[in-house]
């Protein structure tokens, strides 16, 4: 009997140790993120609280809170040439994502729901485009650029980054696309549907999380993109705002106050598209990147 009742205990005992262990490996990962977090998010917490702060203050109360809020450091620096940047910025990314994800919504769209000949090749180029580097073709792209008579054009960042997002956002778009069932496109069909009408009616309502993932990470991508930006732009008035910013900083000298202000603005896009959108971001990589 007493081996009979024992037994119930030692299952108890057994799951309240279980509980612990799940317990602390949770605390221990939540341990983990928040340090992750603050490793990440300081930096910015003091790019932002520099950019209240005059040149001086940077240096003599680099860890304080800004014992004047120069907000006054944004209205100059927006006077400065930021306001040129971003504008030049907005354009080139705006293009840049458009034509990536309409041209690989209707690539995909062809790659996931029809077989022809060199279906196969066409993918495992576009697997082997993910493994180039855009800094390995910088000296060809650059005699295309100057060929083209695009040099120092918006064209001349559009195309690339077109060239170089399509590989990926085509790859992650017809993942999505292949888990979409056949069915409905058959009973489309049936209704007297079009090819082309099944693709606006069925398969972009129900792809808008990949779409949208593809939107910010393209958006992303094009927004930071420094080498192509000093290279085939050389007038200040076409200059996006990561090269521009660089130019900026030698024509402020040491006014790092307003710098910090100017790379505030060019990080708030980005920061406000994520926020906005990062429900659809975190479920479009996860059902987009289940099925190849």
């Amino acid at each position: 009997m007493k081996a009979v009742f024992a037994q119930p205990d030692n299952l108890a005992l057994s799951h309240k140790k279980n509980a612990l262990g799940t317990k602390a490996a949770i605390g221990l990962v939540a341990l983990l993120l928040i340090g992750y977090f603050l490793i990440v998010a300081y930096p910015l917490f003091w790019m932002l609280m520099s950019s209240f702060k005059k040149t001086e203050e940077i240096y003599s109360s680099t860890w304080s809170l800004p014992h004047e809020w120069m907000f006054s450091n944004y209205a100059k620096a927006w006077e400065m040439g930021v306001s040129q940047y971003f504008l030049n910025s907005v354009i080139v990314s705006t293009v840049a994502v458009i034509i990536t994800v309409l041209v690989s919504a209707f690539s995909a769209y062809g790659l996931s729901r029809f077989s022809f000949k060199g279906k196969y090749l066409i993918l495992g180029l576009l697997s082997a485009g993910l493994m180039f580097s855009p800094q390995v073709s910088l000296i060809p792209l650059y005699k295309l650029v100057q060929n083209l008579g695009i040099h120092d054009t918006h064209w001349a960042l559009i195309l690339p980054y077109v060239a170089f997002r399509i590989s990926m956002t085509v790859l992650l778009i017809r993942s999505f696309f292949l888990k979409i069932p056949k069915e409905l496109e058959e009973s489309a069909y049936l209704e007297g549907c079009s090819s082309l009408g099944i693709f606006f009616r069925i398969f972009v309502p129900l792809s808008k999380p990949i779409i949208w993932t593809t939107v910010l990470l393209t958006a992303y991508w094009t927004w930071n993109e420094f080498l192509f930006a000093i290279i085939f732009i050389d007038s200040n008035s076409m200059k996006t705002i990561t090269s521009g910013l660089l130019a900026f900083r030698d024509a402020l000298y040491t006014d790092w106050g307003v710098l910090m202000a100017g790379l505030v603005i060019s990080a708030l896009p980005l920061v406000l598209l994520f926020i906005f959108m990062q429900k659809h971001f975190v479920r479009g990589l996860a059902e987009g990147g289940v099925k190849g």
